[in-house]
Order: C-alpha cells, then sequence, then structure tokens
C-alpha cells in the first residue's frame, strides 16, 4: 500500500494513477527517470574496468548546430565555384596565414588560432538529430533511430559515466541545455541519452520558456531570417509555489515507487535521490543562477536563448560539471535546417549568433584559465549540398561537413583536411562519426577502444570503429 501525507490509495498494483503523476513530475529534470533501463538487473554500483589514458580535459562543452550547418558557407568556402556552389556570402582573411571563413564570423576570424577546424567530416547518418555524432555510430535511419529508444546506443557523456567519468556529487556530471532536442516539437529525438546503458546515464534537462522576438506562423516563418529564439534555460520547478515540506513528502512518494522497482534496478533509488538533491541543492542554484553574470558579459555572449545557454555551460563546467551539453531548436527559428532562404537565414540569425557566442566562450574560458582544461565541440547533424536550390537554399548532405574543437588536449590554429573543389567530398583525412566520438574519449580519458554491454548483453564498441584524430591532438 503507497502512503500519501497519512493517507493511502491502491490500484490493482497498488499505485494510483494519481501517485504515478505527481511522482512523475520530476521527468523534466531527468529524462526516463520514471522508467527503469532495459538491462538494470545485471548493472552493479561500482564502475566498470576500462582501460584508463592521462586525461587532458576536465571537461567538455558541446554545442550541436540542430539542423545540419552548412559548411561552404562557414569554415571551408569556395570563392573560385560557380555562382550556384559558392553562394552569395564573401570570405574574410583570419589570424592564420591563408585561411578565410565566411564574411558573417569575424569574431570568429580573429580567434582562428585558438581552435581547430575540421573539414572533412564525413558519414552515412542523414537524420535531424544528434545520434551519430554524439554516439559515433552513423548506421542508423529515420525509421528506426530519429526519436530516443532504451536500445540507441548510448551518447558520449553517458558512456564516460559508466565508466566513472564525470559522476558529479552535489552537482550532476551531465547537465542538457537548454532542454532535450525536440522539446518545441514535442519531440525527443535521439542521441544524447544512456540508451541501453540506461536512463541513469541520461543528462539532468534544464527547462527552456523558449519564445520569439515576434509571432509565428508555422507555414510561414520556419524560414524566417528576422525571428530570434529569446529565453534562458533554468532549473526545472516542480510546482510553481511548492514548499520544501511538500518537495520531501514527493521525495517520501518516490521512494516508495522506488521499493516496488528495487527488484528491476538498485539504482533506481539513486537516480531519483539525485533529482531531489539537484532541486534542494544551494550550490545548484547558485550555479544555474544567470543573474551573478554581469550585464556586460551577458551581453557579450548574446541576449537570446542559444546565447544565454553557452553562458550557462561555462558557469556549470566552473562549478564542477563536467559535461555540458548546448542543442539549438526548430522552433522558434533556432535551427539550421536551412532548405530554404538560406543565406537569409544565416547573415540574419544564425551566424552572429554562433560568433557571439563561442568567441566569448572562448574568451571567457581562457581569461578565467579553464580553456586548456576544457574541450569546446560544435557539431551538427551533417553538412549542407553544394549546390543551391531553387528555393535559395542547400539540402541534406551527411557526406561532407565540419567539427570545430578548441582546448582540452587539441592543437590550436590547425585546420585538419581538405576537401574537393565543390566541397561535395572529402580529398583527404576524412573524418567519421567514430572519428570524433574517439577523440573526444582519448581527450577525457577514456580508452576508445572500450566495449560496453547492449540491452542484449553482448558488447559494443563505444567509438564505432573510429579512431583519434592524431593531427589535431597535442
Amino acid at each position: 500500500m503507497l502512503r500519501v501525507l497519512g493517507h493511502s490509495s491502491a490500484a490493482c498494483d497498488g499505485i494510483s494513477r494519481r501517485d504515478l503523476l505527481r511522482a512523475g513530475s520530476l521527468a523534466a529534470l531527468l529524462p526516463g527517470v520514471i522508467s527503469p533501463p532495459v538491462a538494470a538487473a545485471r548493472r552493479t554500483n561500482e564502475a566498470p574496468a576500462a582501460t584508463k589514458k592521462t586525461p587532458h580535459a576536465k571537461a567538455v562543452i558541446l554545442l550541436d548546430l540542430f539542423g545540419g550547418p552548412s559548411h561552404i558557407d562557414t569554415f571551408d568556402m569556395k570563392p573560385d565555384a560557380p555562382p550556384e556552389i559558392r553562394g552569395e556570402f564573401k570570405s574574410i582573411p583570419t589570424v592564420l596565414p591563408g585561411v578565410r571563413v565566411c564574411e558573417h564570423l569575424p569574431l570568429l576570424a580573429r580567434r582562428l588560432d585558438q581552435m581547430t577546424v575540421v573539414r572533412s567530416v564525413s558519414h552515412k547518418y542523414n537524420s535531424h538529430n544528434p545520434y551519430g555524432v554524439m554516439t559515433g555510430f552513423d548506421g542508423g535511419h529515420d525509421q528506426t533511430d530519429y526519436f530516443a529508444r532504451p536500445t540507441n546506443h548510448p551518447s558520449v557523456p553517458s558512456v564516460c559515466q559508466f565508466f566513472g567519468v564525470g559522476r558529479g556529487h552535489d552537482l550532476p556530471g551531465y547537465v542538457m541545455l537548454p532542454a532535450a532536442p525536440g522539446y518545441t516539437q514535442g519531440l525527443r529525438r535521439a542521441g544524447p541519452y544512456g540508451g541501453y546503458l540506461g536512463p541513469r546515464f541520461d543528462p539532468v534537462s534544464s527547462t527552456a520558456d523558449a519564445h520569439a522576438s515576434e509571432s509565428i506562423t508555422e507555414s510561414k516563418d520556419f524560414y524566417s531570417h528576422t525571428i530570434t529564439p529569446l529565453g534562458e534555460p533554468r532549473l526545472p520547478k516542480i510546482d510553481g509555489g511548492m514548499t520544501l515540506d511538500a518537495l520531501n513528502t514527493r521525495r517520501s512518494l518516490v521512494q516508495q515507487l522506488d521499493a516496488k522497482a528495487a527488484q528491476l534496478d538498485a539504482h533506481h533509488a539513486t537516480r531519483r535521490d539525485a533529482a531531489f538533491d539537484l532541486l534542494l541543492s544551494p550550490k545548484a542554484k547558485t550555479a544555474f543562477d544567470l543573474s551573478h553574470e554581469p550585464h556586460k558579459l551577458r551581453d557579450r555572449y548574446g541576449n537570446d536563448l542559444f546565447g544565454q545557454s553557452v553562458l550557462l555551460a561555462r558557469r556549470l563546467v566552473e562549478a564542477g560539471v563536467t559535461f555540458v551539453t548546448i542543442h539549438t531548436e526548430a522552433r522558434p527559428n533556432g535551427h539550421w535546417d536551412t532548405h530554404e532562404n538560406n543565406f537569409n537565414m544565416l547573415k540574419g540569425v544564425l551566424l552572429p549568433f554562433l560568433d557571439r557566442a563561442l568567441s566569448a566562450l572562448i574568451d571567457d574560458l581562457r581569461e578565467r584559465g579553464l580553456l586548456d582544461s576544457t574541450l569546446v565541440v560544435v557539431t551538427g547533424d551533417m553538412g549542407r549540398t553544394p549546390r543551391v536550390n531553387g528555393k535559395a537554399g542547400r539540402d541534406h548532405w551527411p557526406q561532407c561537413g565540419f567539427c570545430l574543437f578548441a582546448g582540452g588536449g587539441t592543437k590550436p590554429g590547425v585546420v585538419h583536411g581538405t576537401t574537393d573543389k565543390i566541397a561535395a567530398f572529402p580529398a583527404d583525412h576524412p573524418v567519421s562519426a567514430g572519428d570524433l566520438v574517439s577523440t573526444v574519449y582519448e581527450l577525457v580519458g577514456v580508452d576508445p577502444e572500450s566495449m560496453v554491454p547492449d540491452h542484449t548483453n553482448r558488447p559494443q564498441h563505444i567509438s564505432h570503429g573510429g579512431k583519434p584524430i592524431r593531427g589535431i591532438l597535442r
């Protein structure tokens, strides 16, 4: 029998739907927290053994440019190509001799000597989620891997936590900002989660009341170049006005639910307690509170949802969080899926946001002495087609794209890989999704050749055949 505030209620299993709904409000904080892991029965409290390497990076900040950013309009421009290939933008010189980038990235052009540009990313995964670039597995397809499932391959931060890297105490080891990919569309896109390792390796997710700078008409404004996504990420609230006593009462309710599920997952209660501890933790509340940042610095990052999320990532890393991922969103117009109006969207919204926030992050980390120990990664679903379509857009093109690195043991001022004359395919040093995640594993001290058990208890390679990109490592 389940007891709530001294009263009991029972269903066929002894738990009422109302009780489940009351406990279930934690789902916004910990995705999957209500459901036990698929293979939980075989888990133990000890982190499994893995061949450890000396870590260069103590923390990782990943910026996921949802939708697929155009490589040919940003970091791999082809000024000598025909107009239908090169597009509308001009290139500008950078601090690196002979290296040019888009004219709408002036701040990053002056900081390219502190970054690594990989121009030869190429994979097979042609879908709108970070599943390929966050897991290293690019054999998925829309029919089975578009949405998060408990049988998905786990993300890099999830695997690292499985091996004991990035486990938090009074702060979580892995935080997702500003919310789960797909949240503005009511979707749960695959990529950032624990997959078959179980939901206890899912990220803690902030919430965001994303809104636009002007009203949106779905059919008209999906490719608008004037709409700005606003808001800021924050710790979720259980209820508006919930007292500490009420929150502790809910903890008691959930502990009773955990007792009923104990035979399935010994870690279920630990996962739930982590949610309550986070909501009650003064350190977490302080870390998530952007009001502690000077207005001038907040302006420097950009007073929009993306900029404030990047700033919060720096705060969280500084406070002790190991992994922070930031996902741009389809609505309101934070997406990089520029099938139409590509050039206006890039120069009007997307490139200024990226230029401002990423340059501010690099400066901020360097000034605080955190850049050498913090790995910054910028990637997206895929690249875009070399040829501009009839709607002034570019379509999906996973065959070629880019990735940026900074800090955390990478070589600054390196441009890795080249592409053919129209940026359609890598001309040398192709980099797979597996290579990207293998590089991150190498830098955080996890052997990229390690294996983890899947939902059938079969071993799976965490890098899916990928190898670290040695040319960009110190």
